[in-house]
């Protein structure tokens, strides 16, 4: 049997699409795994609030096209974006042109480099919430965890981060462990909730 036979038949989380290639290697390599590099916060931070009323789907499907876009999604680069660059990015067909959203990439990136000043990194914030444990649990998209992030989160201003985006940000960056119970990933781990 060859292998991209084999991978299809592998049993996955009911979300995932088995017939994009780029869904499939999200989920089976970076969905889920733990994760502490500032700069991939970052992006993925971004990314999920440009799902916002869409499926990760189509931004995932974007992925390459905003990293390119938005500078890599270098903060510092888009901490100084101006009038002029939001005008590129909304002229930009192939990422999602929401000007609400990219103002609020500029502001989120402004506040994510702020609580990296006070707690000497992201990532230091984000795993505080755990005490940088791992939470496992399936079928949800909120929890008083991601109330409480989110809860956070606006207060120091951002926007696009209420508690379902970033319950599936929590998800996406390993705190929130969700393979579903049938998923090969999961019955790798040997894990039961």
């Amino acid at each position: 049997m060859n292998n991209n036979i084999q991978e299809k038949i592998k049993c996955r989380c009911k979300w995932c699409n088995l017939n994009n290639p780029k869904y499939i290697k999200y989920h089976d390599e970076e969905w889920g795994v733990p994760e502490y590099n500032d700069s991939v916060l970052f992006e993925l931070l971004i990314l999920e609030s440009f799902q916002a009323g869409l499926s990760w789907e189509c931004v995932l499907n974007k992925r390459e096209y905003f990293r390119e876009a938005f500078d890599d999604f270098e903060i510092e680069k888009n901490c100084e974006y101006k009038e002029d660059k939001v005008n590129e990015l909304m002229e930009n067909i192939n990422i999602i042109r929401n000007r609400r959203k990219i103002n609020a990439t500029i502001n989120n990136a402004k506040i994510f480099r702020l609580i990296q000043k006070e707690y000497g990194s992201f990532s230091d914030y984000i795993w505080g919430f755990t005490e940088k444990k791992i939470i496992y649990e399936y079928d949800k998209t909120s929890s008083q965890l991601s109330d409480k992030i989110s809860d956070d989160l606006k207060k120091r201003g951002m926007k696009f981060v209420g508690t379902t985006i970033i319950y599936a940000y929590l998800q996406a960056i390993g705190i929130i462990y969700s393979h579903d119970e049938e998923c090969f990933l999961r019955k790798e781990k040997k894990i039961n909730l």
